[in-house]
């Protein structure tokens, strides 16, 4: 049974979601999407217009949004559970995934696709670097929470790997990727990073290139 799973490389939300499905060993089959050129097939699929949808046929299933995918896959996919423990745990992971899903990608990974992206691909127009050092500045307080929590725990959410771990990955790898990172001062961060990056799960994504837009060079490294 095969999900055809409607993506952008660079699109955060899409990277939690194939990160999942791979952890979970749910089989997928890739389909692009441009966020600037949705398709009117797109549009029945998603009336929001973003990625990422998952569509298995034999079910007739369309599921949009990450969090409701996720919470969807949790449900009925026994395999590597990531919003497991006690309730108050379970708590602690969404608010968490709530953090990066909302707070990093507005603070950070947003404006670098805006200015990094957007401009370059869509509207060819130079970034504007006053933006870019704000969303890099911004970066380093996300780190620096991240690096507090990996003080006290193994993993972002607790004692085993987790959504949270998949939402932060996600996140900080798109905007590590437009180059918006500089992982100086956060040896927390980089560590766990590091480990998340040489699972099997990530291999694909950081195998990945974008037409035009090149990351750093440390961006596939394993000790990166």
């Amino acid at each position: 049974m095969m999900w055809l799973l409607y993506q952008f490389p660079l699109c955060p939300f899409s990277r939690k979601i194939r990160l999942l499905m791979s952890e979970k060993n749910i089989p997928y089959e890739l389909r692009r999407e441009d966020p600037w050129a949705a398709s009117d097939l797109f549009f029945n699929l998603n009336p929001a217009g973003r990625t990422p949808v998952v569509v298995n046929e034999e079910k007739s299933l369309v599921l949009a949004d990450s969090r409701a995918i996720a919470e969807y896959f949790e449900e009925t996919v026994d395999h590597a559970p990531m919003l497991g423990g006690t309730a108050a745990g379970r708590a602690e992971i969404r608010r968490l995934v709530a953090l990066f899903d909302e707070n990093f990608y507005a603070d950070v990974t947003a404006p670098l696709l805006s200015e990094r992206m957007k401009k370059r691909l869509v509207l060819r127009q130079p970034p504007d670097s006053r933006a870019l050092r704000e969303a890099m500045k911004l970066a380093h307080g996300h780190l620096d929470y991240l690096d507090w929590l990996i003080d006290n725990r193994p993993w972002v959410a607790g004692s085993t790997m987790s959504m949270a771990d998949l939402a932060a990955a996600a996140q900080i790898s798109v905007a590590d990727y437009l180059g918006g990172i500089d992982w100086a001062g956060h040896e927390q961060s980089r560590g766990w990073y590091a480990v998340f990056k040489s699972r099997p799960s990530f291999r694909p994504l950081l195998a990945e290139r974008m037409d035009v837009i090149k990351p750093p060079a440390h961006y596939a490294l394993l000790d990166g």
